[in-house]
């Protein structure tokens, strides 16, 4: 069965269940999406490995990532190898220095991990034919990740700088990443206004 790439082009709050979020993954060099939705945790897991922050102690993911990394195992790839009643199923392909191991994963898990391993995402064909959505206003290869975070309660424009510094902290002590990243950038941009 042919295995084709995609990559994550966006997450947001899922429109279709409340409190979940929804990752939206592209076809590379191609036009067509795959959105799958997944939970809180996952979601929060998946952003902070594409905005690269670094949360004070280790996540779930980055553990299982440094673990494997202590025993010398390489995540080679993630592929999408079902889906059952709504319910996508993964595969992480593992390898050492004397084997290579197929694991079966929750699709979010698989996601957290290739992200943080840069390992390329696959899916079968037939999955991406009945669960995919094609983009006609998408561009072939389009630079991926925007990560749309939870709109914050407060009107964010609003804020000075203080202020929003000082809610940045207090979201990042909760372990907010998701809403921490709505706001760090909008300090980015208020900084980049003010210098010009």
């Amino acid at each position: 069965m042919q295995k084709i790439e995609l990559e994550i082009v966006a997450l947001s709050h899922s429109i279709t269940q409340s409190n979940s979020y929804a990752v939206i993954l592209g076809e590379v060099n191609g036009l067509r999406r795959l959105p799958i939705v997944i939970g809180g945790f996952e979601a929060q897991a998946i952003a902070v490995a594409l905005e690269n922050m670094h949360p004070s102690r280790p996540l779930t993911h980055d553990l299982m990532k440094n673990f494997m990394t202590a025993f010398d195992i390489q995540l080679q790839e993630v592929y999408i190898c079902d889906l059952q009643e709504g319910i996508f199923y993964s595969k992480l392909v593992c390898f050492t220095a004397n084997d290579t191991i197929e694991i079966d994963s929750r699709t979010s898990d698989a996601l957290a991990l290739a992200v943080r391993f840069g390992c390329p995402i696959y899916v079968y064909s037939n999955i991406l034919e009945q669960a995919g959505l094609e983009n006609e206003n998408a561009e072939k290869n389009i630079t991926p990740t925007k990560v749309a975070a939870e709109p914050v309660a407060n009107d964010l424009t609003n804020m000075s700088l203080v202020e929003l510094n000082k809610l940045l902290q207090e979201v990042l002590e909760q372990e907010d990443y998701i809403r921490a990243i709505d706001i760090r950038d909008e300090i980015n941009k208020k900084t980049a206004q003010k210098k010009s």
